[in-house]
């Protein structure tokens, strides 16, 4: 376990009773409200010293809700530092008064449109989302991509047509884990890691594997390539707590991702735990 405290940049908290998740219903394990105090319970002995708190698939029509209620949770919590929200993007310039409206919350750091539920594959590529996406910089915003490895390259031209907006991978792309698959996945990813206003997000990876019997060896190529791929200064570490649970207690998937860079040195470790992070999300001292 890190020795120092660390950055959970992949944090989510709901209250059922308060907001409306349409897809907790299917996932009947985490169909339940998951707060900040259950949070801390579940991070055991790690020490996590701030929090980015990332959209979490509220109804659409409740997402200032959802912004709003993290907003007044952070005033309780000072650990809580950041906030992705969603935005409707694909409405092009028409998501303009929206992302004004968020950029009056200095909270807000980013924005997340999760684009792996979409069925078309090149949804991210439609000129309206396309421009949507565009409009992020002017209000110091980036954008935080949930996509799967299947979409990774229409992820990669999407963000050849955004060359002003710094992007995040969540979940290193959501590669085929449970299957050991790697390819195309290592293709793509090394692709889009050519592009340098692109980050990755360690995180998400035990639910990808087999979530009853993944061993640390399951994980162990996939983090290499990532490494390889964005190096230690664009890479920073995601719990995906309570996603995670469903296949790993919180400790446990800190301590497989430290194992998993045993090699690296002391800078490098703090490098992906806290500093990263630190200055992707501009987060105080």
């Amino acid at each position: 376990m890190p020795d120092f405290p660390i950055v959970d940049t992949h944090l989510h908290v709901w209250d059922v009773g308060h907001i409306d998740y349409p897809w907790l219903p299917d996932v009947p394990l985490l169909n339940k409200s998951h707060l900040l105090e259950d949070y801390d319970r579940a991070c055991g002995a790690v020490d996590v010293e701030k929090m980015i708190f990332v959209q979490a698939e509220a109804n659409p029509v409740e997402y200032k809700e959802e912004t709003r209620w993290v907003t007044a949770l952070a005033k309780t919590d000072p650990r809580l530092q950041g906030i992705i929200s969603w935005a409707p993007l694909e409405k092009g310039d028409g998501a303009r008064l929206d992302l004004e409206e968020l950029a009056q919350n200095k909270l807000v750091k980013g924005i997340r449109r999760i684009i792996q539920y979409e069925e078309d594959i090149e949804f991210c590529l439609q000129p309206d989302f396309v421009r949507g996406v565009r409009l992020l910089p002017k209000h110091g915003f980036h954008f935080e991509l949930c996509v799967n490895h299947l979409q990774l390259a229409n992820t990669r031209k999407l963000v050849a047509q955004c060359p002003e907006v710094m992007f995040n991978l969540n979940h290193i792309g959501k590669p085929n884990i449970k299957q050991q698959q790697l390819e195309p996945w290592k293709v793509a990813l090394r692709e889009l890691a050519g592009f340098e206003n692109v980050t990755c997000k360690i995180s998400g990876l035990v639910t990808e594997a087999d979530i009853e019997h993944w061993t640390p060896q399951d994980l162990q190529p996939y983090i290499e390539h990532v490494l390889d791929c964005f190096g230690f200064d664009r890479i920073f570490y995601g719990g995906d707590w309570p996603v995670a649970q469903l296949a790993s207690e919180y400790p446990r998937w800190v301590e497989t991702l430290e194992q998993a860079v045993a090699g690296c040195s002391e800078s490098e470790l703090r490098d992906l735990f806290v500093n990263n992070a630190n200055r992707f999300y501009r987060l105080a001292p």
